[in-house]
């Protein structure tokens, strides 16, 4: 069985270390600042000017100038600090973020990420992404396996406009976790329970391998 969004969600912020600066993508990304554990310190970092995102409010809570970069209402953390996206960026391209979580359109075998934009659809620009994936230390991507009418998303090579090459470290998408390894086929890690290697194979457009038999992905 494919994982539901919720457990993708569940499944990323096991990516979270203590004392990590992260920044969170739009998408399902976000949703990993609900499912922080419990004692573990962490600083939520967002392009528009903010330390310390906590979760996202409830109908009581929501203070419609308190936004994320995806202009979404959140709620702060104890010793949350605000400040210019010009500063928040020079965090992001000065190597300070420990970890970014990202959608993604597309990912290439060797980790090439394409997730700003389709040709010919209206979009607003490319927003903090191409800083991120390039000033991160760590690029993990969540996303649904497959697109609709089952379009593959993991591919040999991105078919969309590229938002940086080489840049992927970790896939995790409903059906397995995939390591990348540039020059390699990708290493399938995890399977969503009930979910076989045959059929991660059937369902992804790059070379995959695995070493001994994959973890069941544990929730």
């Amino acid at each position: 069985m494919a994982l539901t969004r919720e457990q993708i969600v569940r499944r990323a912020a096991q990516e979270l270390r203590d004392g990590y600066s992260v920044n969170l993508g739009i998408g399902i990304p976000t949703l990993v600042a609900n499912c922080i554990p419990p004692g573990m310190d962490i600083v939520l970092q967002s392009e528009n000017g903010m330390l310390g995102i906590g979760p996202f409010p409830t109908e009581a809570e929501v203070d419609p100038d308190l936004i994320n970069a995806g202009k979404q209402t959140i709620t702060e953390a104890k010793g949350a600090v605000y400040f210019h996206s010009a500063d928040s960026f020079a965090m992001i391209r000065g190597g300070h973020v420990d970890l970014t979580i990202l959608g993604a359109m597309q990912v290439s075998q060797d980790g090439d990420l394409a997730n700003w934009m389709i040709p010919g659809k209206m979009v607003k620009g490319m927003g903090g992404a191409m800083d991120l994936v390039a000033g991160a230390r760590r690029v993990v991507v969540t996303m649904e396996h497959v697109a609709k009418g089952d379009e593959k998303k993991i591919l040999r090579e991105c078919s969309l406009p590229l938002t940086g090459r080489r840049v992927v470290h970790r896939v995790i998408t409903d059906l397995c976790v995939l390591d990348v390894r540039p020059g390699a086929p990708m290493l399938l890690v995890e399977l969503a329970p009930g979910v076989s290697v045959d059929d991660v194979r059937e369902r992804t457009g790059a070379a995959i391998t695995t070493e001994g038999t994959p973890k069941t992905i544990a929730l």
